[in-house]
């Protein structure tokens, strides 16, 4: 099968893996390839199962400690990993072409994308003023739950073939590391050593690990550095360091970080970049004192909604992930955060709340899938630092209030599609460094652009009075026309008044019969 090893890039693997008989009863072909389809085999080849043998033979005879009995089953243990993998890769079939692949991807991409505008309408939704507050909130929970569970259905089948892929990917790293591990049992039987039984790194770790925990019993401890240890999972013993501040994690391959975590209620730095995360736990919204969180470099395909209950945070890095889209109130409760790291994900929009950070200096969204930015960016009135760049084609344009960021030092735009600067651009007196590359702008013209910074704040503040004085002529010959006519109003008015004041003078002297009669006009008549 197309995940059988190759002999020609992992030689004793191959031969291990063939003298299992529970998993490999004849030796793999020869021509068989992990990255590519398997071949059909010629006719020739099909009536020669003495290549096969002769294949073994020669790695026999080039590595001689391999047919010793114990050396072997050293091997056997050491890629009882691989074989596990293999077992279930062959139950679930080939790796998927890059084909299936990309539209599994951008099938899923549809989808988060339509869950985010539908968990925004949500949000956005008026509350009827017969339903109460917690009444209104627990529907509006209901209603959100109900669009994530019928977009999890939906991105089942997807997510499938995308997670077989990353198996298979896995599962080839898997075997080059375990080819190494082969060579250097190898290696220790041609020296005479003992087998290993035990990778002395992860015999250390767990020594380190075990002194750390039986330290933290007999005196307070505030910090914790398990920085690069191949740890593979943290114990739960951990979350019982109450006095702990700063715990770094990083460069493990920790796949989960425990619920007990919880338990530091006074952690203010937690460093685990450079992991296997896949998820968070919820009980992260715990750490009411968190003011560092760094999960950057995982396989973080969404940050957990309790994550918004950190209100201590400062500064928040998720960047290098999967993340195809943020919690929807994270804005609303991280009010204190500062600086947040978000790029290299699938980004492909920001929720409404995420203007409500008020303190928020610093932002990172570089190589997303940005679309565009909430209307109310403008209220982000303490942001220094903006870097956009590389959303490709998906990011054409900047809301009106772009000009509002008073206090933008720093704006990388490069690598998009606009095609025009917002007219309230002049505004941004302190920004100090400017890049607009690989972008097809008109407004401003690109030998404006190509001119600097200055050149192009002068462009778009000149454009802006433009812009506000063809508005006040127009608001003066509003006003001109609703003057003359005004005026032409009230004399009409003024003069119907009149005539019909006369007329009614006249008509009430000549023809009224309740009027008293003149003898003089009644004689002379």
């Amino acid at each position: 099968m197309a995940m059988d090893p190759n002999p020609k890039s992992f030689p004793i693997l191959s031969y291990v893996m063939a003298r299992i008989p529970s998993l490999s009863p004849r030796p793999p072909a020869v021509e068989f390839d992990i990255e590519q389809p398997a071949s059909p085999p010629s006719r020739h080849a099909a009536q020669n199962p003495s290549d096969l043998s002769s294949s073994s033979s020669q790695i026999v005879d080039d590595m001689p400690h391999l047919s010793d009995p114990k050396v072997l089953a050293s091997m056997t243990n050491a890629i009882s990993d691989v074989a596990q993998t293999r077992s279930i890769l062959k139950t679930l079939g080939e790796r998927p072409d890059h084909e299936a692949i990309d539209t599994a991807k951008a099938k899923l991409a549809d989808v988060e994308a339509n869950l985010s505008a539908k968990l925004q309408e949500i949000v956005l939704s008026p509350r009827p003023a017969d339903v109460e507050m917690l009444e209104w909130r627990a529907l509006l929970a209901e209603r959100e739950n109900e669009c994530r569970q019928a977009a999890d259905k939906e991105k089942q089948l997807y997510s499938a073939i995308v997670q077989l892929d990353e198996m298979h990917e896995a599962y080839a790293k898997m075997l080059k590391e375990a080819e190494q591990r082969l060579v250097k049992i190898y290696e220790s039987a041609e020296r005479g050593l003992q087998e290993e039984k035990l990778d002395p790194v992860s015999e250390e770790t767990n020594e380190e690990v075990a002194r750390i925990l039986q330290e933290a019993n007999e005196k307070e401890i505030d910090r914790i550095n398990l920085s690069s240890r191949r740890l593979q999972f943290l114990p739960e013993e951990f979350g019982r360091i109450r006095g702990l501040v700063v715990l770094d994690i990083s460069s493990n391959q920790l796949q989960n970080i425990p619920d007990s975590i919880s338990g530091l209620e006074n952690l203010e730095e937690l460093n685990a970049t450079s992991n296997l995360l896949e998820s968070l736990p919820d009980t992260i919204g715990l750490l009411q004192k968190l003011k560092l969180l760094n999960v950057s470099g995982n396989m973080l395909q969404a940050l957990p909604d309790s994550i918004c209950h950190c209100r201590s945070l400062v500064e928040l890095d998720v960047s290098f992930n999967a993340l195809t889209y943020l919690p929807t109130n994270i804005g609303h409760e991280l009010v204190n955060l500062e600086k947040l790291s978000i790029q290299l994900n699938k980004i492909r929009s920001l929720p409404s709340s995420f203007c409500d950070m008020i303190s928020l200096r610093y932002l990172d969204a570089h190589f997303n899938e940005l679309h565009g930015l909430p209307q109310a960016i403008g209220k982000l009135t303490q942001l220094e630092y903006l870097n956009l760049a590389s959303n490709f084609t998906d990011l054409t344009e900047l809301p009106h209030t772009f000009g509002d960021l008073s206090s933008l030092r720093e704006l990388d735009l490069s690598n998009n599609q606009i095609h025009a600067l917002p007219d309230t651009f002049g505004h941004l007196e302190n920004l100090e460094k400017l890049n607009l590359e690989q972008n097809p702008l008109v407004i401003p013209p690109m030998e404006v652009v190509n001119s600097g910074l200055d050149a192009v704040r002068t462009f778009m503040s000149k454009r802006w009075l433009e812009i506000l004085e063809e508005e006040d002529r127009k608001r003066t010959l509003e006003m001109d026309e609703q003057v003359q006519t005004g005026w032409l109003t009230r004399s009409t008015t003024w003069l119907k008044s009149y005539i019909s004041g006369v007329s009614e003078t006249v008509s009430g002297i000549v023809g009224s019969p309740n009027s008293p009669k003149d003898p003089y006009l009644e004689q002379q008549l």
